[in-house]
């Protein structure tokens, strides 16, 4: 580190240029240890907030993508490439930023090599979560501290193998030693059944109920979802009406499984209000395989989204809305791959108007639920935040909440914009927290990444002076963003 004079020309920037070189000095100074116990946490009070309150609180993990029939079947994985690389178009993204062959990421490849491509990325992914996120859980899962990169990676490998053949790494056992106690995956309902069943399994597994294909009317395969969501139902379906009803029998039935949350993602928010016959017409021209305008499209979901937000209300769900993402951007890859497979990336449609009337007509019917609004696009952040206030009721400590910074955002630098978007122009003490959104079961370093984020966050505000040195309301709120206020918003206590 280099301790300069007082400023010189050319030295604006707080930087030693060549010429200010010369008269800077330069002061041994010890280095940080890498990723050690204080990790991010800068002052006194953040050390404290985290190891004194907040490291040990279990998870409430409200929004993910595991498998419930992964979580059922509780298989060994074989190796770290297993249960790290498989599934994850977080860690395919980047490899195939730097260069990496798609054989590696989706192909054939053996695990070591996978493994070892993996490693050679995220010695280059300087500043991306996925270089903390890694690390994390070698320390958190594995107990190891070295930092992988292609120098290291054959080690690591068989070190964390090693681990793994000696111990417990069955997807269950990992969610209670990561002390999960609810985690909210998507709808296998035969497998959440047998969940629920399970005697000595101390988390609860409940479904989350997605109803996006039956929203998504522009997609291809649009039709058919409505043939099986008919089978499902036990019912025909002609109208749009119907496909209302039979989104209804389907939410009943999730409820009386456990379901209590509910998760539609949109670009935009839909908001096109038109009369019944317009929206029929919209709706008899997709079953019929007609292309729909984008217009189209939102007369249809419109509707049929606002009779959800009453059926959510009515069942006292918390209903999730995903805005922003632009997905399968890459056709030959999409046609290959599929979706999911790391070709998304951000939108940027308009956002406030369509969400304020689409949450006002819910609110005008008396229909509207608990509701987390996630931006995908962080232009947004502002949009959000301010959003919240204009339909907050007493039916629940800040009813709509801003959702915790999500995919592309869940950075450092994401979480922290989130949580002051929050603190400026909301409430940042009933926030509800971190989710993983991941498909990964040893992801739960997430959510210490996230705590240290939050402890440094307002550690430094303390110290600055700008929030009062109140221990007892500091636990409150830093226990309550970690996991309390989730159980309580969400009624899973």
């Amino acid at each position: 580190m280099i301790e300069k004079s007082p400023r010189v020309f050319g030295d604006f920037l707080g930087v030693c240029t060549p010429f200010a070189q010369t008269i800077c000095i330069e002061k041994s100074v010890k280095m940080k240890p890498f990723m050690d116990k204080d990790f991010l946490l800068d002052t006194p009070t953040a050390r404290h907030l985290y190891h004194d309150y907040c490291e040990a609180l279990p998870i409430c993990d409200y929004h993910c993508h595991l498998s419930p029939k992964e979580i059922y079947e509780n298989a060994q994985p074989t190796d770290i490439s297993a249960l790290w690389l498989s599934g994850d178009h977080y860690k395919w993204r980047a490899m195939r930023s730097c260069g990496v062959d798609e054989r590696y990421c989706t192909g054939d490849a053996s695990p070591r090599e996978k493994f070892q491509k993996f490693a050679y990325t995220l010695q280059y992914a300087i500043g991306n979560p996925l270089y903390h996120w890694a690390h994390i859980e070698l320390q958190m899962y594995f107990g190891i501290d070295t930092p992988l990169s292609a120098a290291t990676a054959d080690d690591i490998y068989d070190r964390a193998n090693g681990v793994i053949a000696a111990g417990d790494f069955r997807p269950r056992t990992l969610i209670e030693k990561s002390k999960v106690k609810v985690l909210c995956p998507a709808d296998d309902l035969a497998y959440h059944k047998k969940i629920a069943a399970l005697p000595d399994f101390d988390c609860k597994v409940l479904p989350t109920f997605r109803p996006d294909k039956a929203l998504n009317i522009q997609a291809p395969d649009f039709a058919d979802y409505m043939a099986t969501l008919a089978a499902a139902a036990g019912m025909e379906i002609h109208t749009v009406d119907d496909v209302i009803a039979a989104l209804r029998s389907r939410a009943e039935y999730f409820h009386s499984v456990g379901c209590r949350v509910s998760d539609q993602a949109f670009d935009v928010p839909p908001y096109a209000p038109a009369a019944p016959e317009q929206v029929q017409a919209v709706f008899a021209k997709a079953l019929a395989g007609a292309p729909v305008t984008e217009q189209e499209a939102q007369i249809y979901k419109t509707p049929v989204l606002l009779a959800l937000g009453k059926l959510y209300h009515e069942l006292h769900w918390t209903m999730e809305v995903h805005i922003g993402a632009m997905r399968n951007n890459n056709s030959r890859m999409f046609r290959a791959l599929g979706s999911d497979t790391g070709f998304d990336s951000v939108d940027d449609g308009r956002v406030a108007r369509p969400l304020s009337r689409l949450l006002d007509a819910m609110d005008s019917t008396d229909s509207l639920p608990k509701t987390i609004l996630f931006n995908l696009n962080d232009k947004d952040n502002t949009v959000l935040a301010t959003m919240l206030g204009n339909f907050q009721s007493t039916e629940a400590a800040s009813k709509i909440q801003y959702g915790p910074a999500w995919w592309f955002l869940d950075t450092m630098d994401g979480m922290t914009a989130q949580l002051k978007s929050l603190g400026n122009l909301g409430v940042l003490g009933k926030f509800v927290g971190m989710e993983t959104d991941s498909r990964s079961f040893t992801s739960y370093g997430r959510h210490a990444y996230f705590r240290r984020i939050l402890c440094a966050l307002i550690g430094r505000w303390v110290e600055q002076g700008w929030y009062a040195n109140d221990d007892a309301v500091l636990k409150e709120i830093v226990q309550g963003i970690s996991y309390n206020n989730a159980i309580a918003y969400f009624d899973f206590a």
